[in-house]
């Protein structure tokens, strides 16, 4: 007799590639929409699914996942992050949380190149002018923006995401600084010319352009905050494509409309959807919809990932990206 396919359970709408192949291998319940589920019907999902695949707009906590029946038995994070687990809990119910690390790498760090490059060379301004038909031609004083040659970089977060910013940036000719919770080792190092810094303050006094790399956890919570602005040059900018909680927002949003920095690159905002309004108010600000990771490739990469770790724990085996509370 055949053994009972796996009931898995999708949160939101996936790539179809990516749902074709799991309704090839499980019984799969698919999304008919790509609205988020709501808490209501994430609970019921988890006590009638043995695997929920869920993104990072669901937050599953320690609330919901006490709702959770003993058919439950594994989380596949469809994303990198897992700060919308409450992994601990999820392990003492004896749940298992994977996740897809490493899909992202590129297509972020591309964006946060890009983010560096619109903010510094006023590239929104300058296509504001053309949609709207006003360009009055050149000018040797219009639109000037700053070289990014020689200018500092520092990477708070120095990870694969962090590394491969570093590589981009090196390609523009300029000079690497970090701060991470351990210094690189010197084959990693070396190659990037890279300065690391144990203090995180001493390095914000001193680069250009500070690049945000860093996941989202108690300790990251804030790091950028109103005293750490206040060290930062006048001429420097800030980008961030990690997580929103990072940055204090409003502490940023007031550093900003003071002038005591020159700009900013978000793609992550503090609290989600609710973005500081005055932040769209600001010409030095360039603002995008969490779309770092927002390419046909990874999103499919992601989808093969959720696959194979629910395929390989399908099959008795520990999923290749199975996370523990350790990791975190």
């Amino acid at each position: 007799m055949p053994t009972p396919r796996l009931s898995v359970v999708t949160t939101r709408r996936l790539p179809e590639a990516v749902e074709t192949r799991m309704s090839e291998l499980f019984d799969a319940r698919l999304r008919q929409d790509d609205t988020p589920m709501s808490r209501e019907a994430l609970a019921e999902a988890m006590r009638t699914a043995d695997v929920l695949v869920p993104t990072i707009t669901d937050r599953i906590d320690s609330s919901l996942l006490a709702q959770a029946t003993d058919r439950l038995k594994l989380i596949a994070n469809y994303g990198a992050g897992i700060d919308n687990i409450d992994v601990a809990t999820a392990r003492q119910r004896g749940i298992l949380v994977t996740n897809t690390p490493g899909v992202v790498t590129d297509d972020t760090a591309d964006m946060a190149l890009a983010l560096i490059l619109a903010v510094t060379r006023r590239i929104p301004e300058g296509l504001a002018v053309m949609q709207q038909g006003i360009w009055e031609g050149w000018a040797p004083t219009a639109f000037l923006g700053g070289r990014l040659g020689g200018r500092r970089l520092g990477i708070l977060g120095m990870g694969r995401i962090g590394q491969a910013v570093a590589r981009r940036a090196r390609a523009f000719g300029m000079q690497i600084h970090y701060h991470n919770r351990r210094r690189l080792r010197p084959e990693v190092e070396e190659p990037l010319e890279a300065t690391y810094w144990e203090s995180f303050d001493q390095m914000l006094s001193r680069v250009d352009i500070l690049s945000i790399n860093a996941p989202h956890t108690p300790a990251t919570f804030h790091l950028l905050n109103a005293r750490r602005l206040k060290l930062m040059k006048p001429s420097a900018v800030v980008v961030n494509t990690s997580r929103g909680e990072v940055v204090d927002e409003n502490a940023l949003t007031r550093a900003l409309r003071a002038e005591e920095i020159a700009g900013a690159g978000l793609d992550v905002y503090e609290h989600g959807r609710n973005i500081n309004p005055r932040l769209r108010e600001l010409r030095n600000v360039v603002l995008l919809p969490h779309m770092s990771s927002a390419t046909r490739e990874g999103r499919a990469e992601m989808g093969e990932k959720v696959i194979i770790n629910i395929k390989t724990f399908a099959d008795g085996h520990r999923p290749p990206d199975l996370v523990v509370p350790s990791m975190l």
